[in-house]
C-alpha cells in the first residue's frame, strides 16, 4: 500500500539528483519547506535516506485509462491514481474512451476534481476530439481547454474521415491545441486479433494489417503539413509508422510520437500461448519493429515512452484470446520493463543499425520527464531552488519480482507477472506530500 505523509520541511539526503532539463548528474541534498525546494534545510527538517537512490523530477505519463466515469468495475480515478504515483509518476494524462467520454468541459472539470480529491497524482484529462468520439462533429474545443483539457484524442479509435481531421487540425491550429491520434482505419485492421504475420498465420488467427496505423498517420502527417496543426501519434508501433515519423519531423513539421513499454520489449511471438495478457492494441509486432521502436526512441524521432494502461477485470480477460479485451496494466512495472528494454549491453539488438549510444539512467528518464513535457509544451518540472517540490526517488539496482496481486490498480492482466525486474520507484513527492511504498526499510529521522 501507499504510506502518505505530509511534512512542512524535508531533506532527501545523499540521493543521485538526475534533472534531464537542467543536465544535472550528482549525489547531493535536496531541501525542501514548504512544498519549495530550497537552499539550505530548517533545524526540524525530516530526514529522508536517499542513499544509493536516484532523485529526479516527477514521472509523466501521457496515456492512461483511469475508466472513470462509467467502468468503475474496471479502473478508478482514486485506484488508478494510487497506480501512477505506486509506479514513481506524479502526472499522467487519462484518455477520453470513457462512458460518456470526455466530451464536455463538466466532464473534464469532473475527472480534474476526482484526481484532486485522491490526490495521489495531478491528472491531466485528455479531451475527445469529436463528440461522443463518433468521429463526425468536432467537440468544443475551446471550451473543454478552458476546463482544463490538454489535449484532444478520440483514442480506441481513429477519426476516419478526412474532413473531420482537417477541420480538427485547423481548429487545433487556430488553439495551438495539441491532437493525439489513435492511428487506425478499421477497414483494414477489421477482424485482427494480433499482429498480420508469421505468427499469426502459424496460429490461424485472424492478422491486424499494419497497415492500418501506417496509413493514418500517413494522412494525418500532410493535413499536419497544410494546416500547421499539432499533431501526436499515439502507441506507434511499425518501423514504417516510425519513418513517417522521422521524415516529418525531418521537415519541420509539429508532429510527436510516443512508444508503449510492451512495444519496446515483446514481440508477437509472445502471443504464441494464447494468453489474453498479451492481447494488445495495436497488437505485439516482430523483432523488427521492436527495434525499430528502440532505435526511434535513441534518434529523437520517438519523443516519450508511455504504458497505455489499460485495466480490465479478471472476468473479461478470462473470455480467452479471441474474445477478451485488448489491453494490459502498466504504470506500475514501467520504469523496470523500459529498463529492461532500453540500459542494454552493446550486443543487444537495441543497437543494430549502427546506433551504438550508451543509454543510462539520464537518458532513460528523459523519456518520462522532459520528453513528454516537450510533447504538452509545457515547461519540464526541474530540481531548481524556488521550484515546487515534484520528485521521484527511484531505486536502480534491486531486482524485483512483479506480483499483480499486489498492484494498486484494480486491474491485474499484465504479461509481465513473474518476471524480474531491476530499477523500481519506491516513493514520490509532491510539494509537503510524501508517497511511499510499505515496507520502507529506509529510516527517516529529524535534523
Amino acid at each position: 500500500m501507499l504510506n502518505t505523509a505530509h511534512h512542512e520541511a524535508m531533506v532527501i539526503r545523499g540521493g543521485r539528483v538526475i534533472d534531464a532539463a537542467a543536465g544535472r548528474d550528482e549525489i547531493a541534498d535536496v531541501f525542501i519547506t514548504n512544498g519549495v525546494i530550497v537552499a539550505a534545510p530548517r533545524r526540524d527538517a525530516l530526514v529522508l535516506d536517499a542513499t544509493g537512490l536516484i532523485v529526479c523530477p516527477g514521472l509523466m505519463d501521457l496515456h492512461v485509462h483511469l475508466r472513470e466515469p462509467g467502468q468503475s468495475h474496471k479502473e478508478t480515478i482514486e485506484s488508478g491514481t494510487a497506480a501512477a504515483a505506486a509506479g514513481g509518476f506524479t502526472l499522467v494524462a487519462c484518455m477520453p474512451n470513457t462512458q460518456p467520454p470526455l466530451d464536455t468541459p463538466d466532464a473534464v472539470r469532473w475527472v480534474i476534481e476526482r484526481a484532486s480529491e485522491a490526490d495521489h497524482c495531478k491528472v491531466a484529462p485528455v479531451a475527445a476530439i469529436t463528440k461522443v468520439r463518433g468521429g463526425r462533429e468536432l467537440t468544443d474545443f475551446a471550451a473543454l481547454l478552458g476546463a482544463g483539457a490538454a489535449a484532444f484524442s478520440d483514442d480506441g479509435t481513429g477519426v476516419e474521415d478526412d474532413g473531420v481531421m482537417r477541420s480538427a487540425f485547423e481548429r487545433a491550429s487556430d488553439l495551438d491545441a495539441l491532437l493525439i491520434q489513435h492511428c487506425e482505419y478499421k477497414a483494414i485492421s477489421a477482424g485482427g486479433v494480433m499482429h498480420l504475420g508469421e505468427v499469426s498465420r502459424r496460429l490461424g488467427l485472424a492478422g491486424l494489417d499494419p497497415r492500418s496505423e501506417e496509413a493514418m498517420i500517413e494522412r494525418d502527417i500532410d493535413l499536419c503539413r497544410r494546416t500547421g496543426g499539432r499533431y501526436h501519434v499515439a502507441h506507434i508501433s511499425t518501423a514504417k509508422a516510425i519513418d513517417l515519423v522521422r521524415r516529418a519531423k525531418d521537415e519541420g513539421l509539429p508532429v510527436t510520437a510516443e512508444v508503449c513499454t510492451h512495444h519496446l520489449m515483446l514481440t508477437d511471438e509472445t502471443c504464441a500461448n494464447a494468453d489474453p495478457n498479451t492481447k494488445m492494441h495495436p497488437p505485439l509486432r516482430p523483432q523488427s519493429d521492436v527495434d525499430a521502436c528502440r532505435r526511434g526512441l535513441l534518434d529523437g524521432t520517438i519523443d516519450c515512452i508511455v504504458t497505455d494502461h489499460a485495466p480490465h477485470t479478471a472476468e473479461e480477460k478470462s473470455a480467452g484470446f479471441l474474445k477478451a479485451p485488448a489491453g494490459i496494466v502498466g504504470l506500475e512495472t514501467a520504469l523496470g520493463v523500459a529498463a529492461k528494454a532500453m540500459l542494454a549491453p552493446p550486443s543487444s539488438p537495441l543497437h543494430k543499425g549502427g546506433h551504438r549510444e550508451v543509454v543510462d539512467w539520464p537518458r532513460l528518464l528523459s523519456w518520462f520527464t522532459t520528453g513528454p513535457a516537450r510533447v504538452l509544451k509545457r515547461r519540464p518540472a526541474s530540481i531548481e531552488i524556488g521550484t515546487r517540490a515534484d520528485l521521484t526517488l527511484i531505486d536502480p539496482h534491486s531486482p524485483w519480482t512483479v506480483n499483480s496481486h499486489q498492484f494498486h490498480s484494480k486491474g491485474h492482466n499484465t504479461p509481465f507477472d513473474g518476471w524480474t525486474l531491476t530499477g523500481r520507484a519506491v516513493g514520490t513527492v509532491r510539494g509537503r506530500q510524501v508517497n511511499r511504498l510499505l515496507p520502507d526499510s529506509r529510516p527517516s529521522s529529524i535534523l
